[in-house]
């Protein structure tokens, strides 16, 4: 099939960054400036819009026809981009995205990183940033410009020149790219479940802009009467100044560690010589707490018609294939403490009426109600309600499908207690006795907490990171760990089993069965971990290397580490297995999305294991629903899946 690539420079007033491609495009200085293009083999073509140069008519007619395959490094920005300018339907199932080709072996996700990782012949131009700042982005005034707001091609010919050439030579590197990886196509049904990802991101979900704008207005007058107290308190100039802060302290006789941090608190305010500089580390305490960032979000991403799009970033999480948040990061939101949906409501309510000392009065400080309620922001589009649906346990049943580890399956055929089942067999207690008003109750907590932690080979630092009620003594964990690791010996053997099998398909460079069709293999210089879904993980340039910590050989591989560089890690069993669980995991979640969308569900949103439906009233309900995501799988068989749902009106957990 034939084969369009496209790349673009474009131009806004609005950052993208920060707000997100779809709010970009919104902007009414929106506009394509370059559009360069080529069909397979063919030299690339570059159009210069802003000197009338018009994209020929062939190439539109192609943009549109499903007969013709379209492929750009990052695929969402440029089908949003075009969309938006032409005038045209780009529907991605016509699509494909070399970022996400990418993503998928386990390399970077920016087309200079993977040329550069791949050590290919066409290096994408160095200079293109300073261009793209240059003429994509709005310009201060300078002395040169004066009151300019933009950089036009006349302004600097040869510029433009350049930028024309970076332009092209980005198709060259796309190209170039997509090729080097197309000797490990990404399955059909993967192009397919993208092609539903992107329908989802167009889609976006609705917001609720007056909670959002009565959200931002509370905790900036919160921040104020905080800031104003520490003034009156201290006589500081600017409180928040950490060197301002620190002299007062050290003044009155209480020395600090360079930062102020929430880990220094407990010690400091134990340490202060007086009520007011225990005060004044409270309210340094709180003014931490008063961050806004999501609300801020909320508010720099919303597009025209209240709603927020791009949230998802599909492979997104590339050693798992899960996604990741983007823009309004809903993946990590604070866990519910308000559980009742009415005290939700009713807070919403008074934060919406803009009655914030009456919210104050009822909930306390506002840091805590303002993230409670970052959730409810979120509302189904007019005339509907959501549906929302999540997996249960996922993780543990995975796991325990996976390892053969019968009894844990079990449970979960059964009553699918799985943290009370669990303290029974490690502390050898009757299981029907750790109920509430039962003295072996209190066995509950560490059974939950070690189910949480000991999965995947955590030890002692894992439980403690659980342990979040701190209702575990520190010295039982230890032994903790151990009683779960006799409670299920099969899953532990799974970790070295998986090591063992992956270690021995990169040294004898061949594929290593594990277990429910999943399997090791090497091939040119990656490690593949086949799952039985029909789509592989992958683990670059991997070696096993000698490991001084614990005296033996370890497996190693090439990843971008936490600031982005592109370096050697390492990796044994229990991460392996955590890779491969929330690989299955996510799976089941993608095998999910697939059947609501052929059922009708529309969806805006989905995190972690759970899927929310925007759905219209008198259309579907929360029962069959559940019932879709409880299916067997068939690439899963015996995997017991079970889902629990509920129906609200604005986006929360049950």
């Amino acid at each position: 099939m034939t084969v369009l690539r496209i790349d673009i420079e474009t131009y806004s007033s609005v950052d993208l960054i920060k707000c997100g491609v779809h709010r970009y495009v919104e902007a009414p200085d929106f506009e394509i400036l370059l559009f360069a293009y080529t069909y397979d083999d063919e030299p690339v073509q570059v159009v210069d819009l802003t000197a009338f140069e018009d994209v020929p008519t062939q190439v539109m007619r192609d943009m549109v026809d499903p007969n013709i395959i379209k492929s750009a490094f990052n695929a969402a920005f440029e089908r949003t981009c075009i969309r938006r300018h032409f005038g045209i339907d780009c529907d991605p199932a016509q699509w494909r995205c070399s970022a996400v080709h990418a993503l998928t072996l386990g390399l970077p996700g920016n087309l200079g990183g993977v040329a550069e990782v791949l050590k290919l012949s066409a290096e994408k131009d160095a200079k293109g940033k300073a261009l793209i700042k240059y003429f994509s982005v709005p310009c201060k005034p300078t002395k040169v410009n004066g009151q300019r707001t933009r950089n036009l091609p006349h302004h600097e010919p040869e510029k433009w020149a350049q930028f024309v050439e970076y332009c092209r030579q980005d198709v060259v590197v796309e190209r170039e790219v997509a090729r080097k990886l197309e000797r490990f196509p990404v399955p059909e049904r993967e192009w397919r479940l993208w092609a539903l990802d992107q329908r989802i991101n167009d889609q976006g979900v609705r917001l609720d802009p007056e909670l959002v704008r009565q959200a931002i207005i509370c905790a900036e007058n919160y921040t104020e009467r905080l800031t104003q107290a520490a003034k009156e308190l201290t006589g500081l100039d600017n409180p928040n100044s950490l060197t301002q802060l620190k002299a007062w302290l050290a003044d009155r006789g209480l020395e600090t560690p360079d930062g102020l941090g929430k880990d220094f608190m407990p010690v400091l305010l134990d340490a202060a010589p007086d009520e007011d500089t225990r005060r004044m580390l409270m309210l340094r305490q709180e003014m931490g707490k008063t961050s806004n960032s999501k609300y801020d979000a909320m508010a720099r991403t919303i597009c025209a018609d209240d709603r927020v799009r791009g949230i998802l970033q599909f492979c997104g999480a590339n050693r798992t294939w899960r996604w990741a948040g983007r823009n309004v990061q809903m993946h990590n939101l604070p866990k519910n403490e308000l559980e009742d949906h009415g005290d939700l409501a009713l807070a919403r309510e008074t934060l919406r009426s803009g009655d914030h000392e009456m919210l104050e009065l009822l909930y306390g400080a506002p840091p805590f109600i303002l993230s409670q309620l970052v959730r409810t922001a979120l509302i189904p589009s007019d005339g509907c309600r959501f549906l929302v649906s999540d997996f249960s346990a996922i993780e543990a049943r995975v796991i325990a499908w996976l390892a053969d580890e019968q009894w844990v399956i079990d449970v979960f055929l059964g009553h699918g207690k799985i943290y009370e089942a669990t303290a029974a067999r490690m502390f050898g207690v009757p299981f029907e006795t750790i109920v509430k008003g039962h003295a072996n109750y209190s066995y509950r907590a560490p059974g939950k907490v070690a189910t949480l932690a000991c999965g995947f080979g955590g030890g002692r630092a894992a439980l403690e990171k659980m342990d979040k009620k701190k209702e575990i003594p520190p010295d039982d964990y230890d032994g903790l760990v151990r009683q779960w690791r006799e409670a299920n010996p099969k899953i532990r053997k799974l970790w070295y089993r998986a090591e063992e099998a992956a270690m021995q398909a990169v040294r004898e460079k061949r594929t290593v069965k594990l277990a429910h069709g999943v399997q090791y293999r090497y091939a040119a210089g990656f490690l593949f971990a086949d799952l039985p879904s029909g789509h592989s993980l992958a683990y670059p340039q991997v070696e096993i290397q000698h490991d001084k910590k614990f005296g033996k050989d370890g497996l190693t591989f090439f990843a971008q580490d936490d600031r982005g560089q592109w370096s050697r890690q390492r990796t044994w069993g229990g991460t392996l297995v955590e890779n491969l669980v929330q690989a299955i995991a996510r799976d089941c979640l993608a095998e999910n999305m697939l059947r609501l969308d052929d059922a009708g569900y529309p969806m805006p949103l989905h995190v972690h294991d759970e899927i929310v439906g925007d759905c219209p009233v008198g259309f579907g309900d929360v029962d069959e629903m559940t019932t879709i995501m409880g299916q067997p799988i068939d690439w899963a068989p015996g995997l017991p899946l079970k889902a629990a749902g509920f129906e609200t009106s604005f986006y929360c957990k049950d």
